[in-house]
């Protein structure tokens, strides 16, 4: 039973989207237009076909990897498990994912993998049947290393097919020391690190702070700076969408919309954005939930006022023909490509903001990459430094009491003494990189002339610092 891909078969057009853009912001860059060729061109494509017992039977199944840039090494991207994936998608995140490393400054070359199939079709044992059989297939093409190559979690696949990745690939490579860091995005008890899960979401909601708290910028578009009660819609209530809106809601916004592709709920009021991802878990979906109005159409969720739209599905949602009745002046984009170049136009036109998908959803590269870190490293961040950095400052509290006479309470004391967790020294990190992050896009924006957009900015600023590695790099002949 051989899986004919439709998806395979029809004219791809988001790799040609991201080149558009690129070509748009590389005109305001000096590059030789060799090296500017070199850094949009995708190095390595490796599609490949393999065969599972199903049943009875036999199925074929199409996947992919693409390396796209080997201007730093390893390269890195997830794999995603989808029956609607292609070959010019999984060049589109590959390249998404260079320019994205390069914007948060972390030192990987991008890359993706896909899986074209609909994991719900298959039991589990299948599933880890596809999952050792790709990675087979990657280590024997010399596709997937702690140096070379190195995936994570996407759409459709998460922990336990890292798990089985990072086996597979350990198998086959008896006595590598550094075989965990083959793999990012494991579970917290095979070597993954605290907070990898809620990565990509907390780092959408802290784009998104940090986009509103520029009060000239939000006075142009006449909103108020900060968070504190903007209105939010989010589409898509996976890891990426759960995690936005749980940490909008924590940061002062109102939850008014959530959108799956059964449908969409809405009130102006707020949601809880917790009771309505259980509702959908009792009851298979979204709509009906109690004090909300129902869409069965999910682009009509998207289409309800608010003053911040959160896409965290999947790309070329918010296209030509919907974008003129998209009410929110800042779309914050939490899934790749979720606007087509044209919507983004529109939407730029009627004085909107994009905080670009590079920037927004970065969080989770950038984890992974502490996470990469922690394995080649062997030790877990905090581990060695935690208890010194606590009975130092019990130390220094209780020198500066005896000095003033003054007593803290336990509770002072447990807060001023406290040492430093792996995961507040994750959430720390992430915090930091996508401010700055954040802050060298709106500077790129503000002080190049004839930049128009913050996704241009960020293409530029993504594409001198490629620009650099290359130039460091021997050509040979």
């Amino acid at each position: 039973m051989a899986n004919t891909n439709k998806a395979a078969m029809q004219d791809g057009h988001f790799f040609a989207d991201v080149c558009k853009n690129f070509d748009y912001a590389a005109q305001f860059t000096n590059h030789d237009a060799g090296l500017l060729d070199q850094i949009k061109s995708c190095n390595s494509v490796y599609r490949f076909r393999f065969p599972i017992r199903k049943g009875n039977g036999f199925e074929v199944i199409d996947a992919w990897r693409v390396e796209h840039s080997h201007h730093q090494s390893p390269t890195k991207g997830g794999i995603r498990y989808s029956e609607m994936v292609n070959e010019d998608e999984v060049m589109a995140l590959a390249a998404l994912m260079t320019y994205k490393c390069a914007i948060v400054n972390v030192p990987f070359g991008g890359a993706k993998g896909g899986i074209c199939i609909n994991p719900k079709n298959y039991t589990v044992q299948e599933l880890e049947n596809i999952t050792r059989r790709y990675t087979v297939e990657l280590v024997k093409k010399n596709f997937i290393g702690p140096s070379i190559d190195v995936p994570a979690p996407d759409y459709g696949s998460g922990e336990r097919e890292m798990s089985w990745i990072a086996d597979t690939y350990a198998t086959m490579n008896p006595g590598q020391l550094d075989a965990m860091g083959v793999v990012t995005g494991k579970p917290l008890a095979l070597h993954g690190i605290a907070g990898r899960r809620e990565a990509t979401g907390r780092g959408v909601a802290i784009a998104a702070r940090e986009c509103v708290s520029f009060g000239e910028d939000m006075e142009k578009i006449g909103l108020t700076a900060g968070l504190a009660g903007k209105k939010v819609i989010v589409q898509g209530l996976g890891n990426v969408g759960y995690y936005s809106a749980k940490y909008l809601a924590e940061f002062g916004a109102t939850i008014v919309g959530l959108c799956e592709y059964e449908g969409a709920v809405y009130n102006a009021d707020g949601l809880d954005y917790d009771a309505v991802f259980q509702h959908r878990k009792t009851t298979g979906s979204i709509l009906n939930y109690p004090g909300a109005q129902s869409f069965t159409r999910s682009g009509e969720g998207l289409e309800q006022p608010c003053d911040i739209l959160v896409p965290a599905a999947l790309e070329n949602q918010i296209t030509i023909e919907n974008i003129r009745n998209i009410k929110a002046k800042i779309i914050v984009e939490g899934a790749n490509g979720p606007t087509t170049p044209e919507a983004e136009k529109v939407f730029y036109e009627n004085g909107g903001i994009i905080v670009p998908d590079m920037y927004a959803n970065a969080g989770g590269v950038t984890v992974s990459y502490f996470e990469w870190l922690k394995n080649l490293s062997h030790v877990a961040f905090g581990r060695m430094n935690r208890r010194f950095e606590e009975n130092s400052n019990m130390n220094l509290v209780n020198m500066v009491e005896g000095i003033t006479g003054v007593s803290l309470n336990a509770q002072q004391r447990a807060t001023i003494v406290k040492g430093a967790s792996e995961l507040e020294l994750v959430n720390s990190g992430l915090e930091d990189t996508m401010i700055r992050s954040y802050h060298e896009i709106r500077e790129t924006y503000l002080t190049t002339p004839k930049i128009d957009t913050l996704r241009t900015a960020a293409f530029v600023g993504a594409i001198n610092k490629i620009a650099v590695s290359y130039s460091n790099l021997g050509v040979w002949p």
